[in-house]
């Protein structure tokens, strides 16, 4: 896996094909 370098507060949006699948707001990383 490749760190995505995502970070606390940071929007996020998973897409597939155009079509936003997902999206929120990280509150917390977890290792």
């Amino acid at each position: 896996q490749k760190p995505v370098g995502l970070h606390e507060g940071l929007r996020f949006a998973l897409r597939d094909g155009g079509k936003t699948i997902g999206a929120g707001v990280i509150s917390k990383i977890l290792d």
